[in-house]
Formats: C-alpha cells, structure tokens, sequence
C-alpha cells in the first residue's frame, strides 16, 4: 500500500473527518519530531507513515465490533492506541506503556491532540489493576503464547482481541492451540498482503468452564 493509497482508503472509509484527518497528520508529526530524540520508529517508515501506522491500526476497528472501553497494550508510539482513541473520541482508551519516556510522549499528544478519552498507565502491565475491557488489542507487544497469559484478566468472555502479527499469525496461533480455546480467525491486513490480524473472542485457559 502506497502513501496516496492508504490516504484513499481512509477517505472511502466515511467515518474520517477533516478534523480527524488533520489530527492523524499532526501525530504524524509529532512522532516524526520526537523520532530525533528516541526511536519510537523506524525511519524508513516515516514516509510511509499513513500505510504503515495509520491505516495498519485503523483497520482494527473494522473487527473490533462496537466497544466501549479499549486497552492497546505496549502502546509505544502510539500505535493503533491513539490512533483508536482520535478515530474514535467517545471511547475511553486506555494505553500501557512501561518505557518511561514513551510514556512522557504519550501523554504529550493526548495533550496537545485534546484526546480527553486518554489515560496512560505508564507501568509493567503485570502492576497494572484487573479489569475488563471490551477490546484488546497490542501491536509487536508480546508472541500469543506470552501475551495470552498476560493479558486475560482484563477480558471477559464477549471482550474482542484484535492483534496485529504481522506475518507469523498462523505459527503463534497454532503454538496456543493446546492450552487456549475460544474463537480465533486470522484476517488479512489491507496494508500488507502477507500479513494478518489475529482477532478473537471468548479467549479462555483450556479446561476453564
């Protein structure tokens, strides 16, 4: 996907405003200014920011059905959390982040984006307090066999998980097929089509009733 393309695709969309829009370009350049002073991507990426970052997190919420809370889990940058939270204002999102500095940037852009849907818990996720949540969803946070574990106690059996793999989909979610159960499919990414989207709901240890 190309930068116009991935510009197209949003606009089809119908649900991307001008304010939305000019506010995905303004994190655009937010994170291009603080990628001088930390890594938060690679630099390669910058010029295919839209393609790489902004549409590769948008897409979530096609599969995410209609939450009312979200958790992005090692958020980073940013991505697809505050991505989520600009597209989708009326959602609390909540973004867990451990380094501190990225969580210094995160809690910049939600400042000068006015992103009031935003908290940031900047701690190890296994310090952060229970509690469920609609949608989960991490991008290169941990494999699913890791994450998995991590992460279920903010679930709850109608709870969405969407999560981006990338090219190895297939391979983490076969490594969790003894000890998990519930319903997974693998969706392509638009942004890449190599690529997949691990999406499930009623995720639950095996043997759990």
């Amino acid at each position: 996907m190309t930068e116009q393309e991935a510009l197209d695709w949003l606009d089809a969309r119908g649900d991307v405003s001008r304010e939305t829009l000019v506010a995905l370009h303004t994190l655009r350049d937010l994170v291009a200014t603080e990628n001088e002073n930390q890594n938060l991507i690679a630099r390669s990426t910058l010029d295919q920011f839209f393609a790489r970052h902004i549409v590769d997190s948008v897409q979530l919420l096609d599969h995410a059905g209609t939450p009312k809370n979200w958790i992005d889990l090692g958020s980073g940058p940013g991505f697809p959390g505050l991505v989520i939270a600009i597209m989708r204002p009326a959602i609390p999102v909540l973004l867990v982040e451990s380094r501190r500095r990225r969580v210094d940037f995160l809690l910049h852009v939600a400042k000068r984006l006015n992103l009031a849907n935003v908290s940031v818990a900047g701690a190890r996720l296994e310090t952060v307090p229970s509690e469920p949540f609609d949608a989960i969803s991490a991008r290169a946070f941990a494999p699913l066999d890791r994450l998995l574990p991590l992460a279920h106690r903010f679930s709850k059996p109608d709870t969405v998980w969407v999560l981006p793999k990338g090219r190895g989909a297939a391979n983490e979610l076969e490594a969790v097929q003894t000890s998990w159960q519930g319903k997974f499919r693998i969706v392509p990414s638009v942004t890449d089509p190599e690529a997949a989207i691990i999406v499930a709901d009623h995720v639950q240890p095996k043997g759990r009733r």
